[in-house]
């Protein structure tokens, strides 16, 4: 199935004008990857081998989580996966958009898991995949989104992507983990829509190539607590959610992009649980 490259910025540009006419009465850990020296600046800033914070941004949330502090955006505002983490989506109005771009799935039951096995996503966190943020930088797609999510990073030394301490506020369960790379299953990086999710409705009939690029598309990542992605396992919506029921539409409406930029479909169960997320 060919990918558009327009979907997410025509959609989600989109949405706020069909609201408006509406209104107006018309989720497995993989390596860390090897070390590259030398790697260019990208999207997100490089930063040195000393601990430093991660910069003033839009906190979104209340208390001491989901949001608060991280400098994580609105899955609004971040169309592309390219900015840091997942923050609330609170407002009305965001609701209502939200509710929207859920309506906008397709639905489908979930096909058979017959075939599925994570190499045929390709070998897990490829740096060489093309048509998504990140890619071909010369640093592995799982040290590329701990660097984007992570505060107060410290990478290994000699090297400008592999991370071995970060601070990470985690959207899932709220909390502040202090990561250490020999603890690293403390922190897992979760496919949002998961893969052999993907493969059950509709990947299994994709390219290699197209496997390859949900399974490393930053849109698609979060870097989160290691025992809540455990425990979400391949589920949709219907059956895991967020421990922390303040993330739960922006989860759904992040779910609901990466159906959306690669024209998968997701159970019906699965769209109206995301829906009630968010007010529907």
């Amino acid at each position: 199935m060919p990918r558009r490259p327009t979907t997410r910025t025509t959609l989600l540009t989109a949405l706020p004008l069909a609201v408006g006419l509406l209104t107006a009465g018309c989720q497995v850990p993989g390596p860390d990857g090897g070390s590259s020296p030398g790697k260019s600046a990208g999207p997100t800033a490089r930063e040195s081998s000393t601990p430093t914070d991660g910069g003033p941004g839009p906190s979104d949330g209340a208390g001491s989580g989901s949001g608060s502090g991280s400098g994580a955006v609105s899955p609004f505002a971040n169309p592309d996966g390219s900015k840091r983490g997942l923050a609330p989506v609170t407002s009305d109005a965001e609701r209502k958009r939200a509710r929207a771009l859920i309506e906008t799935l397709h639905t489908k039951g979930r096909g058979p898991r017959t075939g599925y096995e994570r190499e045929a996503f390709g070998y897990a966190w490829k740096d060489t995949v093309d048509g998504v943020p990140l890619g071909r930088n010369g640093c592995d797609t799982r040290n590329d989104v701990l660097a984007r999510d992570g505060l107060k990073l410290v990478r290994e030394e000699g090297s400008d992507c592999v991370v071995v301490s970060m601070t990470l506020h985690d959207p899932y369960t709220g909390r502040t983990v202090e990561w250490r790379k020999q603890r690293a299953m403390e922190v897992q990086i979760d496919h949002v829509m998961p893969l052999s999710y993907d493969w059950q409705m509709g990947a299994s009939r994709w390219s290699e190539d197209e496997r390859e690029r949900i399974a490393n598309d930053p849109l698609n990542l979060l870097p989160v607590d290691g025992s809540s992605n455990s425990a979400k396992g391949d589920s949709g919506p219907a059956s895991w959610l967020p421990p922390d029921k303040r993330i739960r539409c922006a989860y759904s409406v992040r779910f609901a992009q990466v159906a959306i930029e690669y024209e998968l479909p997701v159970t019906a169960p699965d769209k109206r649980t995301m829906l009630r997320q968010c007010g529907g």
